[in-house]
């Protein structure tokens, strides 16, 4: 996509370092970092300089091939596994990315397994990038039905754009194709507290690409689905199991309930990465606990025009802090996939031989 009217990827390769975008550093600030090792891809992932569980499974593959230039053995590279796996155990992708780095690179001689798992995650790259492609004409499809005349208003959550991904997105992509295509678009971006990814990633996507949006309080969408303005809600997925129920950030399951209740579509996106035919029911993955200072404090431009940290609970306050919530079958629409739109009964057949 376009930063400044500059294509981007939200990992790419220069030599042999892997450079991403910081995150943790929009809206505010477009940074850019090397990743050189495997503790660097680690630490990007951990503290969500990457973020989204298709780019962290590519980022992952990245940080298998550099540890592996660090140690080729099998004994390290049993290590390597445990230590990216360890960053984020919610999002499949992840586990998935590493699994199947080195599933494609054991074979080979020690020597050549960390050239070899480098070609593979720029594979994974560019198989990302063609499955946003592919969900986004096929989510185009479906929310197109849901428009009034050439207006569509919709409601995310979180961030599943391009930044999320490596280009394109996932329950952004069919908004980007709306747009592209000359269909008027409206989205309505929950901020998504704790970490804000939809006011601070989602509407910088949006205001990078044109496209109309208004960022709205969490708890907002329920009202604006009860008076007519939400034609559309489509959101993405960390982990969809093998019978359909969703994890995704928090918060997402009771917007799902509010579709329900005022009989607005819900869809998911879920690239093949996402899905998860190894576990049964949402009630089976783990859900990743995340620190209390994340809802303790927020960062974000001051009246001087810089980036303050301040605290908005009392001190002494507890917090919990879960990161996903489970949105069961039941509540979805549709899903939106690389092969087109899937109801829960459909996904085993046609992702389970893909993943």
């Amino acid at each position: 996509m376009l930063v400044d009217g500059t294509p981007r990827r939200t990992i790419w390769t220069e030599g042999d370092v892997a450079q991403i975008i910081d995150q943790s550093a929009l809206p505010h600030r477009f940074v850019t970092l090397p990743l050189r090792t495997l503790a660097d891809a680690a630490h990007a992932i951990a503290s969500m300089q990457v973020r989204g569980a298709p780019l962290i499974g590519v980022a992952a593959a990245y940080g298998l091939a550099l540890g592996l230039r660090e140690d080729p053995s099998d004994a390290a590279a049993a290590r390597h596994k445990t230590a990216l796996i360890a960053t984020r155990p919610t999002a499949v992708n992840l586990r998935w990315a590493v699994d199947t780095a080195w599933a494609r690179v054991r074979s080979f001689p020690p020597n050549e397994r960390a050239a070899a798992a480098w070609r593979v995650a720029g594979a994974m790259a560019d198989a990302d990038v063609a499955a946003c492609e592919k969900l986004a004409e096929h989510g185009f499809d479906a929310l197109s039905r849901h428009a009034r005349g050439k207006a569509l208003n919709v409601l995310t959550h979180c961030n599943a754009g391009w930044l999320a991904t490596i280009d394109w997105g996932t329950a952004l992509a069919p908004v980007y194709l709306a747009a592209q295509r000359g269909m008027s678009v409206q989205v309505f971006v929950d901020e998504t507290r704790p970490r804000n990814q939809g006011a601070s990633l989602t509407a910088w996507e949006l205001a990078h690409a044109g496209i109309p949006h208004t960022v709205i309080v969490d708890n907002a969408g329920g009202l604006l689905m009860q008076r007519g303005q939400i034609d559309a809600c489509i959101v993405g997925t960390d982990r969809t199991t093998r019978g359909g129920d969703v994890c995704n950030k928090i918060g997402t399951y009771l917007k799902a309930l509010a579709a329900k209740d005022n009989d607005v579509p819900f869809y998911v996106a879920v690239p093949t990465s996402s899905y998860d035919p190894a576990t049964d029911r949402g009630e089976d993955v783990v859900i990743e606990e995340r620190a209390e200072d994340e809802v303790h404090w927020m960062s974000g431009v001051d009246e001087r025009g810089e980036v303050s940290r301040v605290r908005v609970t009392p001190l002494g306050a507890h917090a919990k802090n879960p990161g996903f919530d489970i949105t069961r079958a039941a509540l979805v629409t549709g899903y939106v996939t690389e092969v087109g739109v899937l109801g829960a009964a459909d996904l085993e057949a046609h992702l389970a031989p893909l993943v």
